[in-house]
């Protein structure tokens, strides 16, 4: 059974892969075209944002089904820890404010002391607040309400009850509202949705060691609650606690990797991209070209970034993970263990975006690790960051573009200057 639970993950992280690779392409230049200049038209700004909103909600489908599948065989585990329960619901409440205002709909929450803490794995707590918000906006009247509190139900028992003014569930519909993939009837209105969203959130608050359900009447609305373990002896909200394996990446660097200059106080730079994808190339050589202050390196494949980066000493290398021949996490390893390259910073940016992809990659030493599709924000930010570590200046090497490993023996006979 382990073995079959085992495969059966390896399977989940490379479909994770496959799907993630066409998205990040799609994703990542409709966000070029979004910040482009000059600016999109209003209409050209238009069918960019549907392809964003289309796009963006496509991979979280993919990962919800990812998610449900990795409970269900077992291979998908909470990191449990004390959190700000009001920190956690206004974050939500933030995230979900444009989806409810689009349909007239008020948002609420009752008074909350800041002391207020429950034990949970953070980013997975969200994930359910988030999906059941989002079902109380979509299944609301236009002008609607939807109200949240919190109570103490017993010692060291929290328990979070989230309203809304929609049409109501029958008591048949709401036997089968946590099932996968019912929609109780809605398969053919014009509601997005596919019936994962709630299945997914009661796995995951019994594997917080909570409770969820819901109550109903047809024609008054909905109430769905969650109930939530607090730790007996806490009195006073914890420090920052970390949001997911990135975060706790981030969370555990030094002072000096703190974003770096703006555009104009910014030092010339080389960045060695190390991608296999055409796709994915281009799209960094057109994202890093707004940048005048950054020299772009290409490798198609981790030995030869190894090379690259030995002979160019870039100041930061972009490494995707999944690389014929050498592996993105086998060239992290030689680049850490030699002296000449141990102290360039080394971002992953990679479609393995399950969460043990992730921890493998920082235990590894990645300085940052990206998972596609890219946030064009989330990279500068990154960028920027581990530029603010690199070394002392350096006249920065001429730009190369280096291709694909099966078209260039060396990394000498791949040099060319990228520069638009």
């Amino acid at each position: 059974a382990e073995d079959a639970n085992r495969a059966k993950s390896d399977f989940l992280s490379r479909m994770s892969h496959e799907l993630r690779s066409p998205l990040s392409a799609v994703l990542g230049f409709a966000q070029l075209l979004q910040s482009g200049t000059p600016p999109p038209t209003e209409r050209q700004e238009e069918s960019v944002d549907e392809i964003l909103k289309a796009g963006w909600y496509l991979l979280g489908l993919i990962d919800e089904i990812l998610d449900l599948s990795l409970i269900e065989s077992g291979r998908l585990s909470c990191v449990l820890e004390p959190v700000s329960l009001a920190e956690v619901l206004h974050d939500c409440l933030a995230l979900v404010e444009g989806q409810a205002a689009a349909r007239g709909i008020r948002l609420s929450l009752a008074r909350l002391d800041d002391a207020c803490i429950v034990t949970v794995d953070r980013t997975r707590l969200k994930q359910v607040f988030i999906n059941i918000l989002s079902n109380a906006i979509k299944y609301n009247r236009e002008g609607g309400t939807v109200q949240v509190h919190c109570d103490a139900v017993a010692p060291g028992r929290i328990c979070i009850r989230i309203e809304d003014s929609g049409s109501g569930l029958s008591p048949e519909q709401l036997g089968h509202i946590f099932e996968p993939f019912e929609r109780l009837g809605q398969e053919s209105s014009a509601i997005e949705g596919t019936g994962i969203g709630l299945a997914l959130s009661k796995r995951l608050v019994e594997l917080m060691g909570g409770r969820i359900g819901a109550d109903s009447m047809v024609g008054q609305g909905s109430v769905f609650w969650v109930e939530l373990d607090a730790p007996g002896a806490q009195t006073s909200a914890p420090t920052s606690v970390p949001k997911s394996a990135q975060e706790t990446a981030d969370a555990q660097l030094p002072a000096a990797a703190a974003p770096g200059p703006t555009a104009a106080g910014r030092r010339p730079c080389t960045v060695l991209c190390v991608e296999d994808n055409r796709a994915n190339q281009l799209l960094m050589q057109r994202l890093l070209a707004r940048r005048p202050d950054v020299r772009l390196l290409l490798a198609g494949d981790g030995q030869q970034g190894v090379q690259l980066a030995r002979e160019m000493q870039p100041d930061v290398v972009l490494m995707d993970i999944n690389l014929p021949g050498l592996s993105g996490l086998e060239a992290m390893e030689r680049l850490a263990a030699d002296a000449a390259t141990a102290h360039i910073p080394v971002i992953a940016v990679s479609a393995l975006a399950m969460r043990h992809d992730i921890d493998k990659g920082l235990r590894a030493g990645f300085f940052r690790y990206l998972s596609k599709p890219i946030k064009i924000d989330a990279l500068t930010e990154a960028l920027d960051a581990a530029l603010a570590r690199a070394g002392p200046l350096q006249a920065p090497a001429k730009a190369v573009a280096a291709l694909p490993a099966r078209k260039a023996s060396s990394a000498r006979k791949a040099k060319k200057d990228l520069t638009p």
